[in-house]
C-alpha cells in the first residue's frame, strides 16, 4: 500500500495506476516499505492500486497478485528501521513501470482493494498490540532484574523510590492495556471489526505507546547498557517507535475515535437546540 510521495494513512490517496489492457492489467507506480520484499523466498507481491480515479472514493483501489520475477519490477533499495536492517526480511522500495499480469490475478475484482485492506487491519493490530504487550513485559522484567543487582549511591536500584514508582506505573500500564486488547479481541469475535472499530484504534493509540514508557523506563535503569546491543531494549524500542506509524499513524487513529466518540453524543435536529436540563430549569 504504502508510497513514498503520498500521505499513505489515507488509502485514497494511493497513485499507483492498475489499468486494463485486454487480458492484462499494466501497473505503474512506486511502493516503499514492502515488508518482506527483501527475502529471497518472497516470490510474490500483493499491490494496491488504483483502476478507476471516476469511481467512489473507497471503490477505486484493487489489489493485484504480481510474481516478483515480473519484467518491469525494480527493487531500489532496502530501508532501515532506526539502522536495523531486519534482514533479511526487510523492507523495500520498489518501482513498478508497465509491469503486465493477467487480468485473472486481481483479488476479489476491481474496486474492492480497500475493503480488503480494512478486512485485514483490524486482526493486524489486534497482532501488533499483543506483542507490545509482550514487549512491555520483558522490559520490566528486565528492569526488576537489573534494579535488584545494580548497586549506586549505597543502595540497590531497586531500593530508590524513583526506580519504585516507575515499576509499580508500568505494572499498571501493561494492565491496562492489556485489558483493553482483551475487550477488542473479544469484540471482534462477537460483534465483528465494524462494531468494535473504537476500540481497536483505542488499542493502537495506547500499547505501542505504553510500551514505549515501560521500554525507556528499562532502559535508563541500565544506564549505557540500555542503548547498546548488550540488551534487546534498543531494537524493542525502535521496534515500538515504528508501531506508531505502521497500520495508521497515532493522528489517524485519534481521529477516527474523537468522530466515534461525538456521533454518540449527536442528535438529529428536531427544529430546536436541545439544551441540558439543570437545577433550577
Amino acid at each position: 500500500m504504502t508510497e513514498p510521495d503520498v500521505a499513505s494513512s489515507d488509502a485514497t490517496n494511493i497513485e499507483c495506476r492498475i489499468e486494463r489492457d485486454g487480458d492484462h492489467y499494466v501497473i505503474n507506480g512506486t511502493k516503499w516499505w514492502s515488508s518482506g520484499a527483501g527475502d529471497p523466498r518472497c516470490a510474490l507481491y500483493i499491490v494496491m492500486g488504483k483502476t478507476n480515479p471516476e469511481a467512489g472514493r473507497h471503490e477505486q483501489q484493487s489489489m493485484v497478485l504480481v510474481p516478483a520475477d515480473t519484467a518491469g519490477i525494480t527493487v531500489k533499495r532496502h530501508l532501515s528501521v532506526f539502522g536495523y536492517d531486519d534482514a533479511p526480511h526487510g523492507h523495500m522500495e520498489i518501482e513498478l513501470r508497465n509491469v503486465r499480469v493477467p487480468v485473472e490475478n486481481i483479488l476479489l475484482g476491481e474496486g474492492r482493494g480497500f475493503e480488503i485492506a480494512q478486512g485485514r487491519l483490524g486482526p493486524g493490530r489486534i497482532h501488533h498490540c499483543m506483542r507490545s504487550i509482550g514487549a512491555a513485559e520483558r522490559a520490566l522484567e528486565l528492569m526488576c532484574q537489573r534494579a535488584i543487582a545494580r548497586t549506586a549511591f549505597g543502595k540497590t536500584l531497586a531500593q530508590q523510590t524513583v526506580t519504585q514508582e516507575r515499576i509499580a506505573e508500568a505494572r499498571c500500564s501493561i494492565e491496562q492495556a492489556r485489558l483493553l486488547t482483551l475487550k477488542a479481541a473479544y469484540m471482534m469475535d462477537t460483534v465483528g471489526n465494524k462494531v468494535a472499530k473504537a476500540e481497536i484504534a483505542m488499542i493502537k493509540i495506547v500499547a505501542p505507546s505504553m510500551a514505549l514508557k515501560v521500554i525507556d523506563w528499562a532502559m535508563q535503569v541500565y544506564g549505557g547498557m540500555g542503548i547498546s546491543q548488550d540488551t534487546p531494549l534498543a531494537y524493542m524500542w525502535a521496534g515500538q517507535r515504528t508501531l506508531r506509524f505502521a497500520d495508521g499513524p497515532d493522528e489517524v487513529h485519534r481521529n477516527s475515535l474523537a468522530k466515534l466518540e461525538l456521533a454518540r453524543h449527536m442528535k438529529l435536529p428536531t427544529g430546536g437546540v436541545d439544551m441540558p436540563i439543570t437545577r433550577g430549569s
